[in-house]
């Protein structure tokens, strides 16, 4: 079975073409449609035959996925002989409402990703528009939706409730949880890497958006983003934990509307609000390094705020058997994990600083003394939407 995992952005289609029927899983194919709806946009594939890159007018997604499925069988660079190969389309939907788990995309979960637009206004609306307009498209192409808030449910109830009024908690309004594809691929790595399942694990995705999840038994017990994937962390540009009782003084100080503050919040706060310096991290760490004060008080916000939660969730599990850290920053910045795990050495946790600033991407950077293991590890959320798929698609046979 052969399921092709996609990655939406408003103007960009990321993919990835995995074959499931072999017992490898192989990657067979992955590419890139961006600035979608102009007249040069970027195509790219990466296959075994080969790489290619060109630029041409795509006018929306479906277009996008047109074009895609003709680079998959394209005599050259394709990997498959028809389009009829590809199973399935699978996203890596965030959230809808009274709605998570994996389902096969219908009017009900579009509907129910919409009623939450508002809740995730970066992932959502582009993500039912493209899936809308690939229904119509491609009505025998079966998309499944597999939401990231599946593997935090069985999240002890306490780890999932805010101290709000029993009607609000019915109506939804609770702890999520997001990222849940990394890291549930993070908890079957690392019980692979280690040799046994009854591990506690402390996942650490650092990224555009971050968050860091308690694992204990391969399951989440705990996560840091909360309703919306505006909490939590600092993220590049949303701004994480927040005291919503500074809305109202927000208002009577700039004018704005809640409208244009929660725009404000959602998309030039964080990372790059704090700074100034964009929201790239190797951006920031530049300026940091150049003397850029705003800078370097935003590096040191994020890491204390992934502190604070290492600190909790080494609370929740009574320990830790391996910290591990991935994502774009968790698995690439060297001052960011010396930041989280300077000074726990009374926690039992040494990093080294040889393997922390260098080597392979997955590998042990916790020092031989270390009593908890501290790892740098690669995610692969398509993979795990593409079993997901899979699974779904097969019980309905």
């Amino acid at each position: 079975m052969k399921i092709l995992v996609a990655n939406l952005g408003s103007t960009s289609f990321k993919y990835r073409l995995y074959d499931l029927g072999d017992p490898a899983e192989p990657l067979l194919a992955r590419g890139a449609i961006e600035r979608i709806g102009s007249q040069n946009a970027k195509v790219t594939i990466k296959s075994p035959h080969g790489d290619a890159e060109m630029v041409e007018p795509i006018a929306d997604h479906g277009e996008a996925v047109r074009i895609c499925l003709n680079q998959l069988t394209d005599a050259k660079l394709g990997v498959l002989k028809s389009a009829d190969e590809v199973a399935a389309i699978g996203f890596k939907a965030v959230h809808a409402r009274n709605l998570t788990g994996v389902h096969v995309v219908d009017d009900d979960v579009l509907e129910a990703m919409e009623a939450y637009n508002d809740v995730c206004p970066a992932h959502n609306p582009p993500y039912v528009r493209a899936m809308r307009m690939l229904g119509e498209r491609f009505p025998k192409l079966p998309l499944v939706a597999a939401f990231e808030t599946g593997f935090h449910r069985e999240m002890p109830e306490a780890n999932q409730r805010y101290a709000i009024p029993e009607a609000w908690t019915q109506l939804g309004i609770r702890r999520w949880g997001f990222h849940g594809a990394s890291h549930r691929y993070i908890a079957g790595r690392m019980a692979e890497l280690l040799g046994r399942k009854d591990l506690r694990i402390i996942s650490c995705h650092l990224g555009g958006s971050s968050s860091v999840c308690a694992i204990k038994n391969g399951k989440s017990v705990a996560s840091s983003l909360g309703m919306s994937p505006q909490s939590g962390l600092p993220h590049n540009n949303r701004v994480g934990d927040f005291d919503v009782f500074a809305l109202p003084a927000l208002i009577k100080e700039t004018g704005l509307s809640l409208t244009e503050i929660l725009n404000t919040l959602a998309n030039k706060s964080g990372l790059e609000g704090m700074s100034g310096a964009g929201c790239d991290l190797r951006d920031i760490e530049a300026a940091a390094a150049a003397g850029n004060a705003r800078a370097e008080l935003a590096l040191e916000v994020f890491i204390a705020s992934t502190r604070q939660y290492l600190g909790a969730y080494l609370v929740e599990l009574a320990g830790a058997d391996a910290i591990v850290f991935t994502g774009g920053i968790g698995e690439n910045s060297v001052r960011i994990r010396s930041g989280v795990c300077r000074d726990l050495g009374w926690f039992g946790i040494h990093l080294d600083p040889s393997t922390n600033s260098s080597g392979p991407p997955e590998r042990k950077v916790s020092s031989p003394d270390s009593r908890v293991e501290v790892w740098t590890v690669p995610t692969n959320e398509e993979i795990v939407v593409a079993r997901q798929a899979r699974d779904i698609l097969s019980a309905q046979k």
